[in-house]
């Protein structure tokens, strides 16, 4: 099976109306094994914040996609979210400097880089979904297969699922 992770760049997507929204939608739909960071859910919540502060998102629909983010992620046993620590952060010092990221692009590549080690042991394959594109470059740098809901298409996503088309 194939496992999805997330960044706060995509994920925000399913919670906020905007380029990509129609993808996030689906591949919550599709099977796949979804997980994202903790540092992500803070990303996407702030993200909601500033939408909300600039008049992007009412507050009744501010509320809404944290009530929405909360049940589909946060409390879903079935979402994984991969914890970030003192250990994950250090390890991610040198992903900085060899692929020129930000401290919170950093994190999450070594977050993904970690997941696909224990993974690939058991057989399945992980897509980072990304719209950052310096992350996404440094995730392909790193082969870790990258799928952006910004420019990416339905068909395309269902073959990356291996997913029939219904």
């Amino acid at each position: 099976m194939r496992r999805v992770y997330f960044d706060a760049s995509a994920l925000v997507k399913r919670y906020s109306q905007e380029a990509g929204t129609n993808l996030m939608n689906e591949v919550f739909r599709l099977p796949s094994q979804m997980t994202c960071s903790t540092l992500g859910i803070v990303g996407v919540v702030a993200t909601l914040v500033r939408k909300r502060n600039d008049g992007r998102l009412s507050p009744t629909l501010f509320a809404h996609a944290v009530d929405k983010l909360k049940a589909e992620v946060i409390d879903h046993e079935e979402f994984a979210v991969a914890s970030v620590d003192d250990a994950l952060l250090l390890a991610a010092l040198d992903l900085i400097t060899k692929h020129n990221l930000n401290a919170t692009d950093a994190v999450i590549l070594r977050s993904v880089l970690n997941l696909r080690q224990i993974i690939e042991d058991a057989g399945d394959q992980l897509m980072l979904w990304v719209c950052d594109k310096r992350l996404a470059r440094a995730a392909r740098d790193e082969d870790i297969a990258v799928f952006d809901p910004e420019e990416e298409t339905l068909d395309r996503l269902r073959q990356l699922l291996d997913v029939a088309e219904s």
